[in-house]
């Protein structure tokens, strides 16, 4: 039997999802003034974050995390990795982070295949709107449901062995279920072979958090996840604009 054909993927932004855990005692122990200061700080990182973003060279989000896997998420896009290891590295040596705990972090790469059909004689890479899917200015949602995933490998559903036509048709079923929700999801999948312990990463952004379910559930039917998916921990938050950090972290 002919080996399956591997598809051609775009790449764009590199992208680290930092989850942490805040230690709320340490937090409450210390002065009100060395607290404001770390929040401060804080802000201080944060406008220079903004700055990137105003100038199309990176994104962000924050959220706080509900649940007890973490306390925030940060999903940062940067056109580097030795940019968004600065970027971890900065954040890292904030006052803010001596009293976060690591929870969780997930590295990987806004990618795009080529499964499908692409207009004769014109590279879909430079096309402008694939180059604002590659390197998306993340949007500012209420509700952010982030999880890892691979396909799966195992006896006769093994999604590496199927031919490249097959693949092509479950994922071309599987996106119309997802533009279904088109207006009300904004998804944005990261490649992660060779970076991380999963092979994709799936962040999905709601207006309503009940809908992030009701994509998740309906996508299940879906061959493509029915019989070849496999995810991973799901991490679902409310968005944390600037102007409320301070009162989140009021104690």
């Amino acid at each position: 039997m002919a080996a399956a054909e591997a598809v051609e993927t775009m790449d764009g932004w590199y992208c680290l999802h930092d989850l942490r855990s805040i230690d709320w005692a340490s937090w409450k122990m210390v002065s009100s003034e060395v607290r404001q200061a770390a929040i401060d700080e804080l802000h201080t990182l944060l406008a220079k974050w903004d700055a990137v973003e105003e100038a199309k060279e990176g994104s962000h989000v924050v959220y706080t995390v509900v649940g007890q896997k973490a306390d925030i998420m940060m999903m940062i896009l940067r056109p580097t990795m030795d940019e968004l290891n600065e970027v971890e590295t900065a954040f890292n040596k904030t006052k803010f982070a001596d009293f976060l705990l690591p929870s969780y972090s997930y590295v990987s790469v806004v990618e795009l295949s080529k499964y499908f059909p692409q207009k004769k004689d014109v590279d879909p890479e430079t096309l402008p709107e694939t180059q604002a899917r590659l390197k998306p200015i993340l949007p500012k949602w209420d509700y952010i449901s982030f999880y890892p995933m691979n396909k799966r490998r195992a006896g006769e559903e093994n999604w590496y062995s199927l031919d490249f036509k097959n693949r092509a048709k479950l994922l071309y079923e599987h996106s119309k279920t997802g533009r279904s929700y088109a207006g009300r999801i904004k998804q944005i999948i990261t490649g992660s072979f060779g970076f991380d312990d999963w092979e994709w990463g799936v962040t999905l952004f709601a207006h309503d958090a009940i809908e992030l379910k009701r994509i998740v559930y309906e996508m299940r039917f879906d061959e493509v996840s029915a019989k070849y998916g496999e995810f991973g921990e799901f991490f679902v938050g409310n968005h944390l604009p600037n102007e409320k950090i301070a009162a989140f972290l009021q104690v």
